[in-house]
């Protein structure tokens, strides 16, 4: 491993000794939110959570999880201040290895929310953690620890640990997850082990003295460092035969609340936005047939987008995000979607902006 900066997390660890409180966070994807795992307090998030409680017996802590399913960074960049940072964590697990491809657009997106992360008021201690696809070996792990390396973060890597064990024959998948990705309650329990590993590692070491370090300056073109999730809360769009939802949003895992939903041929729904990079967040579903919709960026017959509300998976509802606008001109763009289709279809549900 890369020579690693552990002041905050140090610094944290004697917090807990001397009896103070600390807030412990997770944002990922859908194994940290604890898909398949059979209770909450056997997914790894949890249990790296009472591992800080067991260890430090005189504080107080506080979990927040910021797991959604099938989400990216590039999503992870816009949400985090608003499902993980507003809680003000000292420590952050983040994981996007398995969502994220493997190249430089989500390197770009990553970077982002790490230096969200590492600039927060509370100056949280992050970890990175590199899940797998326990069929193939993929993750994007490669781009992920590039930036990790650039900023002295830790990562755990169960490519490089429990996914070898299970090569050599320690474990077989079905002992580890039932669909070659979302570990099981035994594949939680590994996953959560090899962050207790390097955690127990460091609490050896805790009151050793560690140079504080300075942030080094950005490693790619960074434009996602301040991402924003453009929801009903925030932006006035002009509804052409678009409706608002108003049902009523009940946390942050109650995806399809608050949208905005197209159901004839011609319904229209205009946004105007300043922003360089814009994508499009809107629901694939598997109740289909569902509608799609156009959408025009700009009002240019060159720029336009088919917004496909049918999902081609089977595991779920889907938050696509639908990227339009990348590295462009910052300016107040147009951002027009009109209905193909409609009547006797499942409506399209478009969710949000995702903007920088």
């Amino acid at each position: 491993m890369y020579q690693i900066d552990l002041g905050r997390l140090k610094r944290n660890m004697q917090r807990a000794c001397q009896g103070e409180e600390l807030t412990i966070g997770f944002l990922g994807g859908s194994i940290t939110q604890g898909s398949n795992a059979d209770c909450r307090e056997n997914t790894y998030a949890y249990r790296v959570f009472s591992w800080w409680k067991n260890s430090f017996p005189k504080a107080k802590f506080h979990y927040v999880n910021g797991g959604i399913g099938g989400t990216t960074s590039h999503y992870g960049a816009a949400r985090a201040i608003g499902d993980v940072l507003m809680y003000q964590p000292d420590f952050v697990v983040v994981d996007f290895s398995v969502n994220d491809k493997g190249n430089l657009f989500f390197q770009e997106t990553y970077e982002g929310v790490l230096r969200k992360l590492l600039l927060w008021p509370s100056n949280p201690a992050v970890v990175i953690l590199n899940n797998v696809f326990y069929d193939t070996g993929e993750n994007a792990q490669e781009y992920h620890n590039k930036v990790g390396e650039w900023y002295r973060i830790p990562y755990v890597s169960i490519k490089d640990t429990v996914y070898q064990k299970m090569k050599n024959g320690e474990f077989t998948r079905q002992e580890l997850t039932e669909d070659g990705l979302h570990p099981n309650a035994m594949g939680h329990k590994l996953v959560a082990g090899e962050i207790i590993a390097f955690l127990e590692k460091v609490k050896k070491q805790m009151w050793e003295e560690e140079a504080e370090q300075m942030l080094p300056p950005q490693l790619t073109a960074n434009a996602y460092e301040y991402a924003r999730c453009l929801t009903i809360r925030d932006i006035c769009p002009q509804l052409l035969g678009f409706r608002a939802d108003t049902e009523e949003k009940m946390g942050h895992l109650d995806f399809f609340k608050n949208g905005w939903i197209g159901k004839k041929k011609g319904d229209r729904i205009v946004f105007k936005v300043e922003a360089s990079c814009i994508a499009v967040q809107y629901r694939k579903t598997l109740k289909q047939p569902a509608a799609r919709a156009k959408l025009i960026l700009d009002g240019d017959s060159e720029q336009t987008f088919l917004l496909d509300g049918n999902f081609d998976e089977t595991w779920g509802e889907c938050l696509w995000l639908e990227r339009i606008l990348h590295h462009g001109v910052r300016k107040e763009h147009t951002i027009e979607i009109e209905m193909q289709e409609g009547e006797g279809l499942t409506p399209f549900y478009m969710m949000s902006l995702i903007v920088a």
